[in-house]
């Protein structure tokens, strides 16, 4: 388990940063200025343990590509410096998240007595549906 602040160092130290431009409405301003930042972090080559990266890669996530490489665009605020904290930390959340080594699931057989009231309500239920029949001969 890895502290919060060396984490974000570690991450920051072995991402790379690109300034694009932010999409949508902002004026004038957002036709000149690359505040928008696309922050792409290589699982392989970083230096996280190798247990971590296997989850990592095994996210079922969007913004990992098929190469291994995390991806995210921040571009909710005005400034680069806030949108560069941003992917960071989302980055770190995602790291978090694969952190937790997932519970094994073990397979459980249903009880004794869940199976017989699960077929007493079936029988009970075929009852109902024969006596909708008709009635006989007229």
């Amino acid at each position: 388990m890895i502290d919060e602040a060396s984490l974000l160092a570690l991450l920051e130290a072995q991402s790379s940063f690109s300034a694009i431009r932010a999409q949508g409405a902002g004026g004038q301003n957002v036709n000149k200025v690359s505040s928008a930042v696309h922050l792409r972090f290589d699982i392989a080559a970083s230096t996280l343990p190798e247990a971590l990266k296997a989850r990592l890669l095994a996210l079922r996530d969007q913004r990992i590509t098929d190469e291994g490489v995390v991806v995210i665009k921040a571009q909710s605020h005005r400034s680069q410096d806030m949108n560069r904290t941003e992917a960071l930390q989302r980055l770190a959340q995602l790291v978090r998240s694969a952190e937790r080594v997932p519970r094994v699931r073990r397979a459980t057989k249903p009880t004794y007595g869940s199976t017989q009231r699960r077929l007493e309500g079936k029988s009970q239920r075929a009852q109902v549906k024969a006596a909708r029949g008709k009635v006989g001969p007229e």
